[in-house]
């Protein structure tokens, strides 16, 4: 396993983090128990040290079942992340609730990587109203929490101005090859590193889209490349330096064992600090026999695998014709 460290903090942490919100299901909709803790101890023998999960996953079923994980392996030797669940707030005093109250579900003393979970522009001016700062700050000084961060889901400027507004140790975001102008996209990513934030990516698959059958003319763009679709959008990220942790949800040993091998093969082939329209055009291995479907190719995946916004992509490209 390969293992990077945060600006602000000298934790030695798993390219792959496993993300607990996609465990495998009974015909009730409950975690199935027996493999998830399977999944779960084998990605701990591969050297996995990053586990995510969050108050609302699995119907609030994830964070009590990480727990019982947690109590079967030495916890010294994992990282454990979880989320304040913000729409769930409604005073400054339900901070310090929910914080106890995750703890105790977890069955810690104390949480590594705690996020204020999917802020947005809305959220955040209401998390700060009820005096979050202050919260973060002290859970941190008291050692309740040892690093404070948010996942996020919003347009670049809130994205920015979310984090010029603290001294936030990391932060969350969606990366993958086709989201590159979404949400904070990589120019956030890129702030947020300058600023000395840590980077954990989500959705590297965008929710397992990016491994669905290509458009013809993406096909094309990829040529003989011969990775497999998760290869290639897993290898996009953890190439990607200012990636601290690339964050999977997986629903089976067998994804578990593909996002293994694919993760450790990180090559950090580019710094991840050209412009955002560089950067843009995807891994450096695509064909380059039809440049102008470099551009075309975020549009057709919007608009043929995931519904899409046609509209964001002609404003990112300038209105040219994709």
């Amino acid at each position: 396993m390969k293992y990077r460290t945060m600006p602000k903090s000298p934790d030695k942490l798993s390219i792959l983090g496993f993300g607990c919100m996609r465990f495998p299901t009974n015909s009730d909709g409950k975690i199935d128990e027996v493999p998830s803790l399977a999944m779960l101890h084998e990605a701990y023998s591969k050297g996995v040290n990053y586990f995510d999960t969050a108050w609302g996953y699995h119907n609030e079923e994830s964070e009590p079942f990480v727990g019982k994980f947690l109590a079967q392996i030495d916890r010294s030797k994992v990282f454990v992340a979880t989320k304040l669940p913000c729409w769930l707030i409604k005073t400054r005093a339900d901070m310090d609730k929910y914080l106890a109250d995750q703890i105790q579900r977890l069955g810690v003393d104390y949480i590594d990587y705690y996020l204020l979970h999917a802020l947005n522009k809305r959220s955040y001016a209401e998390m700060k109203k009820l005096g979050v700062f202050e919260f973060l700050a002290s859970a941190k000084a008291d050692g309740r929490i040892r690093y404070a961060g948010f996942s996020f889901h919003d347009d670049y400027h809130t994205f920015k101005k979310i984090v010029n507004a603290w001294d936030w140790d990391f932060t969350q975001i969606m990366l993958n090859y086709l989201d590159t102008h979404y949400q904070a996209g990589l120019r956030g990513m890129k702030l947020a590193a300058d600023k000395g934030l840590g980077i954990i990516s989500m959705e590297p698959l965008r929710g397992g889209k990016l491994v669905q059958t290509m458009p013809s003319e993406v096909a094309k763009v990829w040529g003989s490349d011969p990775r497999s679709p998760v290869q290639r959008a897993l290898e996009w990220v953890v190439d990607i330096p200012e990636c601290t942790v690339l964050l999977s949800g997986m629903s089976s040993m067998e994804q578990l064992q593909e996002d293994l091998r694919h993760a450790n093969k990180a090559k950090t082939k580019w710094t991840g600090r050209e412009s955002p329209e560089a950067l843009s055009s995807g891994p450096q291995s695509v064909s380059q026999e039809d440049p102008g479907a470099l551009l075309r190719m975020p549009l057709l995946y919007a608009l043929s695998t995931w519904g899409g916004h046609p509209c964001e992509f002609w404003h990112v490209y300038g209105g040219q014709d994709v």
